[in-house]
């Protein structure tokens, strides 16, 4: 009888060590997939919680200025989305991912890292990168504030190239014409933080 009590009580210790290895295992894979996640991708699973309802986030720019964000679109290393300005109005704009210093969100982001790696369904918007999208800008003409690491300036995005914009500076309210522009800048795109529409 004692040897039976003996069997019984070291197989119940061998399911506990054999249950608190599997424990060690899952806590260390989810270490690991949590230490392959990227700012983009915690953004997206932020765009992905909230569906059908506004996704808003603050974010603090390198330079330190603080703005609140209706997410639009991710792109594969930037963002676009309406920042709400002091007059109650709202501007598109358009920010690189290397321009943000923090992220701050209302609740806490509860989707595991598992979960982002279960079928990673690839969107056209995770190919296209920050300069695509000056890219489109400038085809169009737009007339927009450069926020950089240095301060702000208004004008139009002449070309992009691989690394750098060609920006040619004139007034607020004219039309980008020769005579118009006061400067012209080659601008990297990392000194870029946000693009006013």
């Amino acid at each position: 009888m004692r040897w039976e009590n003996l069997f019984d009580d070291l197989e119940s210790q061998l399911e506990v060590e054999l249950g608190s290895d599997e424990i060690d295992i899952q806590a260390e894979e989810e270490r690991l997939r949590l230490g392959r996640l990227t700012i983009r991708d915690r953004l997206k699973e932020l765009a992905a919680s909230s569906p059908n309802a506004p996704r808003f986030c603050r974010l603090e720019l390198a330079d330190g200025v603080r703005v609140r964000v209706c997410l639009e679109a991710i792109g594969k290393d930037w963002l676009s989305g309406e920042v709400q300005i002091e007059s109650g109005s709202s501007r598109t704009w358009l920010i690189p991912l290397e321009g943000i210093a923090t992220v701050v969100v209302d609740r806490a982001l509860t989707v595991t890292a598992k979960d982002q790696f279960k079928e990673p369904i690839r969107e056209l918007s995770d190919r296209l990168g920050f300069g695509f999208a000056l890219r489109d800008l400038s085809r169009r003409r737009i007339d927009l504030d450069l926020v950089t690491r240095l301060g702000n300036s208004h004008g139009t995005i002449d070309r992009v190239g691989r690394d750098h914009i060609d920006f040619a500076v004139h007034e607020k309210g004219t039309p980008r014409r020769e005579n118009s522009v006061s400067e012209f800048r080659l601008v990297p795109f990392t000194q870029i933080l946000a693009v006013k529409l």
